[in-house]
């Protein structure tokens, strides 16, 4: 039997910016979740709702628009509750989700643009909080 143990490396103590992050983030997430949800649902039960440009690239039906922002919103909107409880795949997912949603809101910049620009800032203010140094723990 043998009492040798191994070095442990020293732990870092977390910042409380990065802490402050996290909370950020999943507030922010959770917010955004929630936008996705509110203008995928729209589009689902009212397509006049959106303005349509015409000859533009990416023109799918406004429905087919709407079922992939509500898709996105309820991956944000769980991961934003998975980073409250400071799970370590939250924050991995939450970067994923949030440069799809980023994305996503893209190409939908033509059918609502302030809306679109504004959820896009959301989601790379979430990415540069998660990606700070000691924000997520593994």
């Amino acid at each position: 039997m043998s009492t040798h143990t191994e070095p442990r490396p020293p732990q870092q103590e977390v910042s409380g910016w990065a802490i402050g992050g996290i909370a950020f983030a999943a507030t922010m997430m959770t917010l955004i979740g929630v936008f996705q949800i509110l203008a995928g649902l729209v589009a689902i039960f009212d397509d006049d709702f959106y303005v349509v440009t015409r000859n533009y690239t990416f023109d799918l039906d406004v429905s087919a628009w709407g079922w992939l922002h509500l898709l996105i919103g309820v991956g944000v909107l769980a991961t934003g509750f998975g980073l409250f409880a400071r799970k370590t795949w939250a924050g991995v997912a939450a970067i994923m989700l949030c440069m799809l949603s980023a994305l996503l809101n893209f190409f939908f910049i033509p059918y609502y643009p302030i809306w679109s620009l504004l959820v896009i800032g959301l989601a790379i203010w979430v990415i540069w909080a998660i990606t700070r140094p000691g924000a997520i723990e593994t």
